[in-house]
Parts: structure tokens; C-alpha cells; sequence
């Protein structure tokens, strides 16, 4: 490799962290469409894909993180940067667990269960969408921050009528094991509204 110069150390060139983004949303993306194939298939293969592009997502954060603390410029605020690559890979993290619990605890998928996570799917797909047209069509991603937290909103109430029908049971240990994998289905829905919430606070900066 050859040796950087004076004016490359002085004024490194600007990553394109929009970019960066799109990679980390677009992995994301691809791990909740597996995780739904392991909710209305829960073979051990389905489940490994999980873990694996979940794994391959921590990697696309960890080199964002670290190219975003090395910069001086970026093209949106930094905190902002930071906020969206945290609540995105959060929500593949809720889902590696709702997988490693359901197999753990032999938690079959309910009805409330398979709609949930057909929602945070729908979810993933709309803040990936907004972030993909955050820069060039303002109006596109505005409509789909709306479409992400609408599925949130679904979600929260899935889990709660879900919590009542579980609660007419008188199985203890099933209703432990089952509210804990809602629980995380929540815990990624709420994810999904953050990071909307989060690209309409850059729309609104940068538009």
C-alpha cells in the first residue's frame, strides 16, 4: 500500500454514510424476511440463517461505528447517524432472540406471534424504504416512516390482546415462555418507530 499523504491526513475523504445505512437496513431487511420464514417454519436451518445474517449485520455496524468515529464532517448530524444504526440493528437483535428462545423454550408460533412478526417484517421493509429515498424523495420516505410506525402500532396491539388470551390459560410455565417471546416482538416493533422517528428528524433538518 502506498503512504498517505499530507493533504489525505489533513482532509480525508468523506464517507459516504448514507451509504453505510442503506448496507446496514438492506442486511437488516434480509434477516427479518428470514426470521418470518423461521416463525411459519421453525426448522433449525431457517433459524441458523437468522444468526447468521444477524451476525453479518453487527459486522456492517461495527465498521460504521467506526469510520463514524474517526470522522471530523458527516453529511447529518452525528448523534442522528448513530441513533438510526443502533435502533435498526436492534431490531434483527429482538429477532435472533425471539428465535434462540422459541427453539430454547419450545415455543410454538401462535396466531399473534405469526401476525407480529409479520408486521415487524412490513416494519423493516418501510424504514428501509425510508432511509433508501431519505436524500432524493422526501415525500416517498415520509409516507413510509408513516407505514413503519402504523405496523408499530399493530404490533403493540397484537401483544396485548395476545397477553389476554394467554392469561385465560391456566398454564403457568406457557404463559411465561410465550410472554417472553411477545415481549420481544414488541421490544423490535418499538425499535422500528424509533429509527422512523429518527430518519423524520433528519427529513426535517434536511429539507
Amino acid at each position: 500500500m502506498g503512504k498517505i499523504s499530507l493533504i489525505e491526513k489533513l482532509f480525508p475523504k468523506k464517507k459516504d454514510f448514507y451509504k453505510m445505512l442503506i448496507e446496514q437496513v438492506t442486511v437488516v431487511e434480509k434477516g427479518l424476511v428470514c426470521f418470518l420464514e423461521f416463525v411459519n417454519n421453525p426448522t433449525a436451518e431457517n433459524g441458523k440463517k437468522v444468526n447468521e445474517i444477524e451476525e453479518e449485520a453487527d459486522e456492517v455496524r461495527r465498521i460504521l461505528v467506526d469510520e463514524l468515529n474517526r470522522s471530523f464532517v458527516t453529511p447529518i448530524d452525528r448523534e442522528d447517524i448513530f441513533a438510526l444504526s443502533r435502533a435498526i440493528d436492534d431490531m434483527l437483535d429482538y429477532a435472533k432472540s425471539t428465535v434462540e428462545e422459541m427453539t430454547l423454550f419450545e415455543v410454538h408460533a401462535d396466531n399473534y406471534i405469526k401476525k407480529m412478526a409479520e408486521a415487524l417484517h412490513n416494519a423493516a421493509k418501510d424504514v428501509s424504504c425510508a432511509i433508501k429515498n431519505l436524500k432524493e424523495h422526501p415525500g416517498v420516505c415520509a409516507e413510509h416512516i408513516i407505514r413503519a410506525r402504523k405496523a408499530e402500532n399493530f404490533v403493540e396491539h397484537r401483544y396485548r390482546e395476545g397477553l389476554v388470551e394467554l392469561f385465560k390459560t391456566s398454564d403457568v410455565i406457557k404463559i411465561m415462555k410465550t410472554r417472553e417471546i411477545y415481549r420481544h416482538l414488541s421490544n423490535a416493533a418499538d425499535r422500528a418507530a424509533e429509527a422512523a422517528d429518527v430518519v423524520n428528524d433528519i427529513l426535517v433538518k434536511i429539507t
